[in-house]
């Protein structure tokens, strides 16, 4: 009889332990181990390239054609949990390219293009499932947006919010979308910093959940573009 009672009070333990790691050591990885996900990407963003201003350049007229420059960067941001911690899952790529165009008071065209068989995240499994089940990168290697309405450009210099509504592509399939905006003239440059949501089955885009991690049915798309000459 002690016997067996030693053995319930060691399954007993057993299972406590178990359960305790269960949420320990999720939360121990996700908040002491891997880390806070990476801020939303905006106008105070660091590029990885800087740029001298020239006071001049504010004076030249916008009118023209623009090109995407380095300093730009695109991802996705999702919330997630495992095994009921809450978590944000980041990848980012500095694969941008594309063009704008200014005629007076508007933005008239703007295509950008990520590449997102380059986006990655800070684990693995997650840029695998990204790659593979989730975008199919190797169909649909890319992600486009173009406007399909003009944006109207304030009459005062600095710091612009504004809303872009264009044709936005994902894994294979073209829906309307409203990207929001924050712009500015700096220097030489444009630069454009903004978000879209996306709800995935409206782009035929599978859930990510996978394995421990579940996931909303939504994200955002995130974007800091440079513009330059």
């Amino acid at each position: 009889m002690t016997r067996m009672r030693r053995w319930q009070r060691w399954l007993i333990v057993g299972i406590v332990v178990v359960a305790v790691l269960a949420v320990a050591g999720p939360y121990v990885y996700i908040h002491f181990i891997e880390g806070k996900a990476p801020k939303r990407l905006s106008l105070s963003s660091q590029d990885s390239t800087s740029t001298t201003v020239d006071p001049s350049a504010a004076n030249t007229p916008l009118d023209g054609a623009w090109k995407i420059t380095g300093g730009s960067q695109a991802g996705y941001r999702v919330q997630e949990v495992l095994f009921g911690q809450n978590n944000t899952a980041v990848g980012r790529t500095t694969a941008v390219r594309g063009d704008a165009t200014i005629a007076g008071s508007k933005v008239t065209t703007t295509n950008v293009t990520v590449d997102l068989t380059q986006v990655s995240s800070d684990r693995s499994q997650r840029d695998h499932q990204f790659q593979g089940r989730i975008m199919d990168t190797s169909s649909f290697p890319t992600a486009t947006f173009k406007l399909t309405q003009p944006i109207d450009l304030p009459s005062t210099t600095g710091r612009m919010t504004t809303k872009a509504t264009g044709d936005l592509t994902l894994h294979g399939t073209t829906k309307p979308a409203t990207a929001d905006l924050q712009a500015e003239r700096s220097g030489s440059t444009i630069r454009v910093s903004g978000s879209i949501p996306v709800t995935f089955a409206d782009w035929g885009i599978p859930n990510p959940s996978f394995g421990p991690v579940s996931t909303e049915n939504h994200g955002l798309i995130e974007f800091l573009i440079v513009l330059g000459r």
